[in-house]
């Protein structure tokens, strides 16, 4: 069992074998986040729409906390859609805690496509709540249906996103222009989510706000910008150092990786970026022996950041169109040249990792302190080992340039989505910073 996993035990083990702690609330908390990624990996689902299921689920537990405790700041009421979210008569003997999570895993299964698979998990909860905390039947059940209620208005609120939509809309052409990005080997996969640019963000006025400059200007002439740029990844690649490697594949997070077996093709479990930086979250909480009401929110605050930060990266994949390295390399320097990490599905600039890695890094930062070293185990689930961290933009800058090494972007979109994600976290922390005061309350 991976190392993660035996965490995971380890920490159930500890939650049902005594009154919990407001710290073991914690622990229950990221153990039980984890569960939402367990089925997001069983359904393969987009970076993009991961983001999005973390959001929401996130947004239930934080509006349980919110709506019964008078320090902790109304998010929704600073979105640029406010929901319409009506009063609900608490139970007697309420459970905070028991609710948030609950209703945590009440919308993983209301929106999750496999969202199915957490009913057992909603049974291991309330078999820890009995045990611990005494809760009768009717009180569980009245604390139940409270949680239950919560997750119905996100869920609610979450149907009129744009996300019910987007079949609807006109699907991607590759464009016939030179410089434009098609499907790449071995899967030859559709783009992506080419409308996500269309799915309501949170805090962010609209997906363009945060526009990157353009990239360099295709050209196959030898000395432009952009053959040197693909020069380079051919020239980093070919002299990668153990240490390169391991850091590309440790930030591959690519949930389309599929590999063959004669003619068999096999799916390789990759957690997403988002997911990635959502176990982030729950090591840090860990560490920092957080009070569950800063766990809550701490996971809350980076995935409604999470989901913005791709709304935006996915409005300039989809405008500037570019070329994949992989597509250049192969038209125009060498056809047998392959990348050490298989290219994602969908255009290269600006890179999504860099973008979403910047704002992830930037919110913990401002939580947890500029210089909070972490060891990073959220990839030992998948047989990776460890990497150790003196700072969260430390691990976001390893997470840009792992692209790089991986081949599967070029210098600039790794730069531009660094900016973008900068400019897009300075937003979201002002609004943060505005309600940790009380001014936008």
């Amino acid at each position: 069992m991976k190392y993660f996993f035996v965490v995971i035990f380890l920490l159930d083990m500890s939650i049902n074998s005594f009154a919990q702690s407001d710290e073991q609330y914690s622990q229950q908390f990221v153990a039980s986040a984890f569960h939402l990624s367990e089925v997001m990996l069983h359904d393969v689902a987009s970076p993009p729409a991961a983001a999005r299921f973390y959001a929401y689920t996130l947004l239930s537990a934080y509006e349980v906390l919110q709506r019964n405790q008078r320090d902790v700041p109304a998010l929704s009421k600073n979105f640029q859609t406010v929901p319409d979210f009506a009063p609900i008569t608490l139970p007697t003997k309420f459970n905070q805690v028991f609710c948030s999570i609950y209703a945590m895993l009440e919308t993983g299964r209301l929106i999750l496509p496999s969202g199915y698979m957490l009913e057992e998990k909603q049974r291991e909860l309330i078999r820890s709540f009995r045990k611990n905390h005494r809760l009768g039947v009717k009180q569980l059940e009245a604390n139940i249906q409270y949680a239950k209620q919560v997750a119905a208005q996100v869920a609610a609120y979450a149907k009129q996103d744009g996300y019910f939509s987007l079949s609807t809309l006109p699907r991607y052409k590759p464009a016939k222009e030179e410089g434009r990005w098609y499907p790449t080997p071995p899967e030859y996969m559709g783009a992506v989510e080419p409308q996500w640019k269309t799915i309501r963000t949170f805090f962010l006025t609209s997906s363009d706000q945060f526009l990157p400059d353009a990239p360099a200007m295709f050209s196959t002439e030898k000395g432009s910008s952009f053959f040197n740029q693909l020069e380079e990844v051919v020239s980093i690649t070919k002299n990668l150092t153990p240490e390169q490697k391991a850091i590309a594949g440790f930030w591959d997070c690519n949930p389309f990786a599929i590999t063959y077996f004669g003619h068999a093709a096999i799916g390789l479990k990759k957690i997403s970026p988002g997911g990635h930086w959502m176990g982030i979250t729950g090591i840090a909480c860990l560490k920092a022996k957080t009070s569950i009401q800063k766990t809550i929110t701490a996971h809350t605050l980076v995935a409604l950041s999470l989901h913005d930060a791709f709304v935006s990266c996915w409005h300039e994949k989809y405008r500037s169109d570019r070329i994949r390295p992989e597509s250049a390399i192969n038209k125009y320097v060498d056809e047998a040249w392959r990348p050490l990490l298989q290219t994602p599905p969908f255009p290269e600039y600006t890179s999504g990792h860099s973008v979403i890695s910047t704002t992830s890094a930037a919110v913990l930062s401002y939580l947890f302190g500029e210089n909070f070293e972490y060891v990073d185990t959220s990839e030992a689930y998948f047989g990776l080992e460890a990497r150790s961290f003196a700072s969260f933009k430390a691990a976001a800058a390893e997470a840009s340039i792992s692209r790089l090494y991986g081949g599967i972007h070029f210098r600039d979109a790794i730069e531009a989505g660094q900016r973008q994600g900068e400019a897009i976290s300075e937003y979201i922390l002002t609004i943060i910073k505005n309600l940790s005061t009380g001014k936008s309350e």
